[in-house]
């Protein structure tokens, strides 16, 4: 990490907690000064624009505090978002997740919202070219940009006479109290939970390496990493990984960890299946003496161009085999997750039963949305084999509903009473499963758009669950079919339908990804074991948002002279709140399956429930009729 200056040091403040943000807490300054002192070091640099993406060296999607550069940059506290700075011009890029909760977060800044997806506001890459002198030099941290993103900005940048700088950290020399790389301890898995032992898995591995004709491979993606050596971490919360990287070679393996995250016995562990621990900043150094006659295998999209570009070998880019491995859920890992989603099902019951006294009971007791999370973590804390939550819960009412990726803080948060819609999204890791579940549940009476609203949704959910469709059909070609009851309506939501779950895992994981946005391609491809979420919605910025999710699995829907034909086994074993149904705009088919989920939900979790729970289980569970 390079030194601060002292003209720079101004720029530091007190810790707060980042609102919003799936990590932790992260030392915050006042975003005006940080502003300032990043302009100050371009200025020194001779910068002219500086490009903060949402990264880490991992590429991953939540990050450690370390990296948490854009909020501490910008304020804002959103998940993700791009960020470009020049003397006269701060933007911040996000999609329509996050425009609501962007658009309040920098009000009164410097900062410009610009919108992802609207065609007046060009992506960030488009920017740069259109308004830097030929001449300037951006920089970005390389060792956060992937070589894909690299290769696109100098496509662009290059033929306008801009220059791109990798090798600078400029924030770091402007932020003295960046909190620290993670030091969490690394644990070791059991292969009677993960179940396949890491031998077999790096075998696997080693075949798809083989047919490419790679003699190494290098992986870098944190989810990845666990699913392959069976470990887990803390470096990032809510999800099971750790800081690493591994080069996997024709009869052993390096993994690339930060000091003191593996102990002397996990060594020795490791060390049997031939996979032997390295200092986490030695990689860049082992990957440059690679022979130059050898080829080695990695995906561009999840590699950073800091740790490429100073390769002498070949190269074959390629996804992760085991990114296609670890979607593809076993017999064994799926029996693990079943039994979960019911520990999960009834800590739901549990927590539904004491909602709805709550609500009754709220003038006495103020009910706001931060009792949420507190009751859910308690409940599912009694669970058999619970780690964590599995992302930031959300609980939403009203017009905080409308947006997708809100979360409610000490600061801001709204009290739950008078009439309304309460939207609750929230999922747990246990050793055996992830967990991701939303409802919505009326307060007081709900209206009827609400309702009709609320049945779009609904309907829209039904269809997706009842698909059948292609073994090796493009994932985003799926998404049309959730979405058509809400087209049907005029309606349209700006978030993509599915993304994929892992094992005891990152809650988001692919190939797979239900949107219409995600382009379909051969990786895409929907094949058996894949758990994926099925969460259509609909928000009316202002007013209320709609989600329902539900957890499927791609299962065998038997063959036909067309083929394999695969279908949705629902996961997921909670109720769905029936009292804000238009039943008549219900088709039969639709009620028919709503009620035999129903029938299954309450089968599979009153053995798990008793008193409260129980009770409401077997209310909310009664069949729906006309």
């Amino acid at each position: 990490m390079t030194s601060t200056t002292p003209a720079n040091a101004q720029a530091c403040g007190a810790a707060v907690t980042i609102a919003g943000n799936l990590t932790s807490v992260v030392q915050l300054t006042n975003p005006a000064l940080a502003r300032a002192a990043l302009r100050a070091a371009m200025q020194a640099a001779g910068v002219q624009a500086c490009l903060v993406p949402s990264a880490d060296p991992h590429l991953s999607e939540y990050l450690p505090d370390y990296w948490q550069v854009r909020p501490w940059l910008t304020g804002f506290s959103g998940s993700v978002g791009t960020v470009v700075i020049t003397q006269d011009f701060a933007g911040l890029w996000v999609d329509s997740r996050y425009w609501v909760q962007a658009e309040a977060e920098l009000a009164g800044t410097d900062v410009t919202l610009m919108k992802i997806g609207v065609a007046t506001d060009p992506a960030h890459t488009g920017w740069l070219a259109a308004h830097l002198a030929e001449g300037s030099t951006v920089a970005v941290d390389g060792r956060a940009l992937g070589l894909a993103a690299r290769d696109t900005l100098r496509d662009l940048l290059t033929p306008r006479g801009i220059t791109l700088r990798l090798d600078l950290d400029l924030p770091g020399q402007c932020w003295p109290e960046r909190p620290p790389l993670p030091t969490a301890a690394v644990r070791d898995l059991p292969v009677d939970i993960a179940g396949a032992s890491r031998q077999d898995k790096l075998t696997r591995v080693r075949e798809a390496m083989h047919e490419q004709g790679a003699q190494w491979h290098l992986l870098s993606t944190l989810d990845d990493i666990a699913w392959l050596l069976n470990l887990r971490g803390s470096d990032v919360s809510f999800n099971p990984v750790f800081m690493s990287h591994v080069l996997i070679g024709p009869a052993d393996a390096q993994l690339f960890v930060l000091p003191g995250k593996v102990d002397t016995s996990l060594a020795n562990l490791l060390a049997e299946s031939q996979v032997f621990v390295q200092p986490y900043e030695a990689v860049s150094q082992v990957l440059a003496e690679l022979p130059e006659k050898d080829v080695l295998l990695f995906d561009p999209a999840r590699t950073t161009c800091a740790l490429i570009d100073r390769l002498r070998t070949r190269t074959v880019r390629a996804i992760n085999p085991s990114t296609f491995f670890k979607s593809q859920k076993t017999a064994f890992e799926l029996t693990h997750v079943r039994r979960v989603m019911e520990q999960d099902g009834a800590a739901l019951c549990a927590f539904f039963a004491w909602l709805e006294k709550a609500i009754v009971g709220s003038d006495v007791t103020p009910l706001n949305e931060l009792m949420i999370d507190e009751r859910l973590l308690a409940l599912r804390s009694e669970q058999p084999g619970f780690v964590s939550r599995s992302f930031g819960t959300i609980s939403a009412f009203n017009a905080n509903g409308a947006m997708p990726h809100y979360r409610p803080t000490q600061a801001s948060h709204a009290q739950i009473k008078g009439d309304g819609l309460l939207l609750i999204d929230s999922g747990a890791q246990y050793l055996g499963g992830t967990t991701d579940i939303t409802r919505v549940v009326p307060v007081g009476t709900p209206t009827e758009p609400q309702k009709d609203d609320y049945t779009a949704v609904l309907k829209a959910m039904i269809a997706l669950s009842r698909l059948k469709f292609p073994r090796g059909v493009a994932s985003p070609m799926l998404d049309a079919v959730a979405r058509a009851p809400l087209w049907d309506r005029l309606a349209e939501y700006g978030h993509g339908t599915g993304h994929g779950v892992g094992y005891y895992l990152n809650v988001h994981e692919g190939p797979q990804v239900i949107s219409y946005r995600a382009a379909p391609a051969p990786h895409t491809a929907m094949q058996p074991g894949m758990i994926t979420s099925n969460e259509p919605g609909l928000y009316r910025p202002g007013r209320w948002g709609i989600r329902i999710e539900n957890l499927v699995c791609n299962q065998s829907a038997g063959e036909s002279e067309f083929g394999e034909f695969l279908e949705f086994e629902t996961l997921t074993l909670c109720p769905i709140d029936m009292t804000c149904i238009q039943v008549s705009q219900l088709r039969d088919d639709e009620i028919a399956w709503l009620n035999g989920y129903h029938q299954e939900v309450r089968k599979r979790l009153a053995p798990r429930l008793e008193g409260d729970g129980l009770a409401w289980l077997l209310r909310r569970t009664e069949p729906l009729g006309r």
